[in-house]
This record gives C-alpha cells, sequence and structure tokens, in this order.
C-alpha cells in the first residue's frame, strides 16, 4: 500500500500555547479522520507551551523550517552501491540486474567515494589497450580468477604482472621461444610442456582453456617461478574478452563528482542541475552515506508540501515559503491580512479568543470525544490566550469550551489557572533579550516595521526599576533584526495591566499610543491585556497617523 503524503498543521513563528496546542490537536482529529497529520512549529517553545506538554504527556512538535521538500522527502532511486575492490565486470552485471546506467562506489561504512558510469565501462572496452595494459597490472589474481569464472589452481603472494596479455595458440616447443611472456598473461591450452615452458619463461599469470586437470609438475614450476595458475571457464575468445574486465572499479571511478546532501532543498537542487549536463547525480545523508540518486525528473515531478494553518493567516507569520507549498486549511481567530493562494482552500476564521477554541468545536461537530490529556492541552491554551478570560478578546464560547474541557480532564479551571500562570510568570532565569523573542509577532504597517512581544509576570511594575536594562535589549534587538519599533509588553494578569517599553528609531510612536502619567516613566497602563485588541490598533492608530499619507 502506497504510503500517505504527510499534512503538516503548523502555527505561527514564535510559537505561543494556543499555536501548540491546536496544531497537536487538529492533527490528532486529521489522523482519526485518515490523513496523515504531523503537528509542527516554526520555533522554540515558551516555558508555559513546554510545562503543558510535559504535564500532559505530549512530545514536542517537529521543527519545520522551511514550506519546500527536502530531497530526503521526495522520490529518489534506491541506493544501489558497490564497493572499491568490487571488479569492472560484477559492477556490469548489478547495472543490468537493476536497469541503472550507474553505480555509487562506497566504503565500509557505506560513505560516497566514487561513481562508475556504463561510460566508464566502455571506455575500458573501447579505448587504445594502453588503458587496459595499465589497470590490468594492477589486478589481484582472485579478481581475474571471479571474473573468467576459473578455478584457481595455484595462487602466489609474489606474482607479477605487466597487465599485457598473450593468447599461444600454436604449441609447437619450439617456437613458444618467440613469444615475448615475461610477466604476461598467458592464456595457453592443454598442452603440460607448453604450460612448463610458458612458465619457465617468466609467465605473470598462467591461464589454461579447454583442459581437466593440470599436471603436478606444472604446479611445481609455478610455485619455483612466482606464477598463478587458473582453469578458465570459458574457451579461449571468452576469456581475453573478459580478462578486461577483471581490474577493481577503484581503478576507472570518478572521484570528483556533483552530488547533493539530503537535507537540500528540492527546489535549490534543481537550480543546481541546471548547470550541469549529467543525467544523474549521487545524495548523501549528513554524514555523507549514499541515500539515493536523483535526476531531473525526480525533481520535476516532486510534489509540494501540504499545509494546514492553524492560529494564523498572515504568510509574514508563517513558515518560510509557504507561497511554495500547498495550503489545504486555514483555522485562525486574528485578523486576515496578506493571505493568498492559488486554489481554493477551506478558512474558519471565527471571533472567539483562542484558536483551541474553535479546534474543540470542531471535535464536538464531528461528535468525536477528546482525550482527557487532549482536552487538559486545550483548556491550558484557552486560558493561556484568554489570560485566564480577562482579555477583552475573550467571549462566551472560550469560557463554555473550557468549562467542558475542564470536565473532560478533570480539572478546577481556577486551580489550573493559577497552576498555569505561576509557571509563566517565573522569568527568573531568562534574559530581558530572550524575553523579547519568547513571544513576539511581526507586524509591517503603512511600510513601519514593528516587533510587539508580550511577556506574563506576577509583577508588570517591578520591571520599572529595570528600565535601562530593558531599553539596552530592545535597541539591539532592532539594530539586529533590523525593526523599526519594537515593543515589549509586561503584562501581569493578578495586577490586570501592563506596562510598555519601546525602542528603535519609532521609539516615540509607543509612548503616544501608551503615554506616562505627569511625573513618571513607563506608567502601569490598567486593563491593557490584549496584543490583538489594544496594543495592535493602539499602535497601528499613531502610525497611520505619521504615515498614513
Amino acid at each position: 500500500m502506497k504510503k500517505k503524503d504527510p499534512v503538516y498543521i503548523t502555527g505561527h513563528r514564535h510559537p505561543d500555547t494556543d499555536s501548540i496546542a491546536s496544531s497537536i490537536a487538529y492533527a490528532f482529529f486529521k489522523r482519526s479522520m485518515g490523513v496523515h497529520a504531523v503537528p509542527c512549529r516554526l520555533g522554540a517553545l515558551n516555558s508555559e507551551t513546554r510545562y503543558l506538554l510535559s504535564r500532559f504527556g505530549f512530545p514536542e512538535p517537529v521543527l519545520l523550517q522551511d514550506a519546500r521538500m527536502k530531497l530526503s522527502e521526495i522520490d529518489m532511486d534506491a541506493p544501489v552501491s558497490i564497493t572499491p575492490d568490487t571488479t569492472i565486470y560484477e559492477t556490469l552485471k548489478i547495472m543490468q540486474e537493476d536497469n541503472h546506467a550507474y553505480c555509487g562506489v562506497v566504503d565500509e561504512e557505506q560513505r560516497l567515494v566514487g561513481m562508475v558510469t556504463k561510460s566508464d565501462l566502455a571506455v575500458v572496452g573501447l579505448e587504445d589497450t594502453a588503458m587496459a595494459i595499465d589497470i590490468l597490472a594492477h589486478t589481484p589474481a582472485e579478481n581475474i580468477r571471479k571474473t573468467i569464472n576459473g578455478v584457481m589452481i595455484y595462487d602466489d603472494d609474489q606474482f607479477y604482472i605487466n597487465g599485457k596479455v598473450s593468447i599461444i595458440a600454436m604449441t609447437e616447443l619450439d617456437r613458444l621461444e618467440n613469444f615475448d611472456v615475461k610477466d604476461r598473461i598467458v592464456i595457453v591450452g592443454a598442452n603440460t610442456e607448453a604450460q612448463k615452458k610458458l612458465i619457465a619463461q617468466g609467465a605473470g599469470i598462467l591461464i589454461i582453456v579447454w583442459a581437466g586437470e593440470v599436471d603436478e609438475q606444472v604446479i611445481e614450476a609455478a610455485r619455483e617461478h612466482h606464477c598463478p595458475i587458473i582453469r578458465s571457464g570459458y574457451g579461449s575468445m571468452n576469456t581475453s574478452r573478459y580478462l578486461y574486465f577483471a581490474p577493481s572499479v577503484e581503478r576507472i571511478m570518478k572521484t570528483k563528482l556533483i552530488s547533493f546532501h539530503s537535507n537540500e532543498l528540492a527546489e535549490d537542487v534543481g537550480n543546481k542541475m541546471l548547470r550541469s549536463r549529467y543525467r544523474v547525480y549521487p545524495v548523501t545523508d549528513p554524514e555523507d552515506r549514499l541515500v539515493g540518486y536523483i535526476s531531473r525528473y525526480h525533481i520535476m515531478d516532486s510534489k509540494k508540501r501540504k499545509l494546514i494553518l492553524v492560529d494564523h493567516n498572515e504568510f509574514s507569520q508563517s513558515v518560510n515559503a509557504v507561497e511554495k507549498g500547498k495550503v489545504l486549511e486555514v483555522i485562525d481567530h486574528h485578523r486576515i491580512n496578506d493571505f493568498s493562494t492559488a486554489q481554493p482552500v477551506t478558512f474558519r476564521n471565527e471571533i472567539v479568543g483562542s484558536t483551541a477554541t474553535i479546534i474543540a468545536t470542531i471535535f464536538r461537530e464531528n461528535r468525536m470525544l477528546i482525550p482527557a490529556n487532549l482536552a487538559g492541552l486545550l483548556l491550558g491554551a484557552i486560558l493561556s490566550d484568554t489570560m485566564n478570560f480577562h482579555s477583552p478578546t475573550t467571549t462566551d464560547r472560550d469560557k463554555s469550551n473550557a468549562n467542558i474541557l475542564a470536565a473532560l480532564a478533570d480539572l478546577d479551571i481556577d486551580e489550573f489557572a493559577e497552576e498555569l500562570f505561576t509557571v509563566t510568570a517565573n522569568q527568573e532565569k531568562t534574559s530581558f533579550y530572550e524575553m523579547i523573542n519568547q513571544d513576539r509577532k511581526i507586524y509591517d504597517i503603512h511600510s513601519c516595521k514593528i516587533s510587539i512581544s508580550q511577556v506574563i509576570i506576577p509583577s508588570a511594575r517591578e520591571t520599572r526599576g529595570d528600565a535601562q536594562e530593558i531599553a539596552g535589549a530592545l535597541e539591539r534587538f532592532c539594530k539586529k533584526k533590523q525593526i523599526d519599533l519594537a515593543v515589549l509588553v509586561f503584562t501581569s494578569i493578578l495586577e490586570n495591566g501592563s506596562v510598555v517599553y519601546a525602542g528603535g528609531d519609532r521609539a516615540s510612536w509607543a509612548l503616544e499610543a501608551f503615554p506616562d502619567q505627569e511625573g513618571e516613566e513607563h506608567t502601569f497602563q490598567e486593563n491593557l491585556l490584549s496584543r490583538k485588541q489594544q496594543i495592535l490598533p493602539a499602535l497601528t492608530s499613531v502610525i497611520t497617523d505619521y504615515m498614513g499619507g
């Protein structure tokens, strides 16, 4: 049965709990429908999400770095291979059996060291004999025996051959002296006296054709002159033909190769192929082990990665090169901004405080029971995204779904919320620069690039003692990421408000959006909790005044 193509379900960059929980839950739902769904993340998880995954027994979703397919994810030809000591004859047989015109050469650890093609093999038989002489001179006697389907009558470690071949058809003893057989591979018939004389004249290897037993005197002469004797399984003509295919492929393989790594993007590999004219290319893994062969056909025939986006719809917040993938669905509760596709998609966007609320609703609509641990994870996502129902984005649907999920997970909402936000508020070992990167979203408003990061802590007011250090971290972040305005919002659910810090060339605009009270800096902003409905709209209004035209 053909394996189903995976569908990758992913939240937004800099994932929060709602994004991750929704990916995991919707992947569970899709798998129940027979879809090979894989939950993904686009970045590192924050402490809250890691805690919830651990508490309810879920592994971290796989990291998805690009919507484009890697070579390891597309169909390739099988990694048929040989070793450097494989004979040319054996290599040709392997190519014929597998219907390949090529074969990779690997070492004992399967690392790619060379490549041979049928064209390389043809050169052995068609080129000038000088090449064949050179490679035959370095051919082990055992290779010759295998290639001519022979029997080793006598072997000798001290033998030497120069690569030249002589076929002695006439066996008149007085005429043998006319032949120069010194260090040559000599093919001779069943004449015992001729065999002994050729050995005495210095034959490097004696190959006997059309013979049964070999006389003991011949073997003794061979031992004396260090001349191996092989009885061929073929006649003189085929023996002479096959001899030239006895050398190891190490003597003819190409070692300067154009190869690709399995983690390279198929699109990039296709572009690189345009700069060369080979029919096929070897593919290796990160340890340089051969994993397959790729051709232009495989690149052209490769499928797009299938994606389902949850908790976002803006391509600027999605996986890299999302436009190169195939988006099948979107489930979200944010604004619709730059979303477009080449084909229709299922798009579900609802006015609720958490995507997890929509996912839980989908389970009920399909009369599918949510397992207790998954219900607990979804409940944590709703509490996180609605800030325990304090956020102005909270709806009655969020609350009713939270109650249902709490019952399924056998949890008390108030106790669970206190537990959850205690974990979230523990930022003692996190630097301010790390906090900026933990849960941030990037927006482009009238060509002004802004970043909004939000951190949940026990007391937002206490951060004002670190104002100078926070400002320095924001400035470094703006320079590194080329951000016009970076905002870091410390939110306390217990205090029901936030303190806002800003950096970058447009930092003063944040002060206009969230003005300080007279005589103080970084005033505590009561009831400021929602990035989506409060922080972003206030900043957008100020930016529009300056840059809206």
